[in-house]
């Protein structure tokens, strides 16, 4: 089978056509120490002038993988796609987005990752008629690659940064909660002093208005005494100094 692929997720298969698998290493033991990665990513870049089977290598990396011991390698398929292919690969994307459940719109990991390998499949089948046009394919997807990424960071930077300005916000919140609730204490001990304060002026004023009134009441006795006592002292005198007859 000419579009069978090694899924490690177990679920469905790549909408990329691959080549068979292929043997690269057998080990006697399983090791743990096999740098498989370090196998995909081997090779340097290639120019727009090698075979087609080279080009797709290099626009479309083989993958790798161990099992039981054993490496695997498998490259995609250089077999040019006719016109049922991309029908075929119309379908068979619609019936992923259905069977995973993708949502129609939103962001969505499983949506974007269909049709991250939809579109490398395209990039194959252009680059095996055209190269030139498959590498420039292959500049917009690192493109839109970069800008999901560069999204992506500014999506996080955002949600940190609001996180931040949320935690701020609410230990300023509890700060001035906290601040008014001492306000709310000084304000009630000001009004209580206050209110002593008025008990006090109150008593005050009540004790000089009769301070005021006794002395009032004191000094019109008395002014009554001295005008009775004048009377009678000019009484007198005009009794003394009358000429007598």
């Amino acid at each position: 089978m000419e579009d069978t692929q090694r899924n490690t997720s177990g679920k469905f298969q790549s909408l990329v056509r691959f080549n068979n698998p292929v043997l690269v290493t057998k080990h006697p033991e399983r090791k743990s120490d096999i740098d498989v990665k370090r196998i995909q990513t081997a090779g340097v870049l290639l120019d727009a002038k090698r075979e087609t089977e080279d080009i797709l290598n290099a626009v479309l990396p083989p993958r790798c993988w161990e099992e039981n011991g054993q490496i695997w390698q498998q490259t995609v398929s250089s077999i040019p796609a006719t016109r049922q292919d991309v029908i075929n690969l119309q379908e068979l994307l619609d019936t992923r987005l259905q069977q995973t459940q993708a949502r129609e719109t939103g962001i969505c990991p499983i949506r974007r990752e269909l049709y991250g390998q939809c579109f490398d499949e395209i990039i194959r089948q252009v680059t095996i008629n055209c190269s030139e046009r498959g590498l420039l394919l292959l500049r917009v997807r690192d493109e839109i690659d970069m800008s999901m990424e560069a999204y992506e960071t500014l999506y996080c930077s955002s949600v940190a940064f609001g996180m931040r300005k949320a935690l701020q916000a609410h230990e300023e919140k509890e700060m001035l909660r906290e601040r008014v609730a001492v306000l709310q204490g000084e304000k009630e001990e000001l009004e209580e002093v206050i209110t002593d304060m008025k008990i006090k002026n109150e008593q005050m004023e009540r004790r000089n208005n009769e301070l005021r009134q006794a002395e009032e009441k004191k000094f019109a006795e008395e002014v009554t005494f001295l005008k009775k006592t004048n009377a009678q002292l000019k009484a007198q005198l005009e009794g003394i100094t009358a000429p007598k007859k």
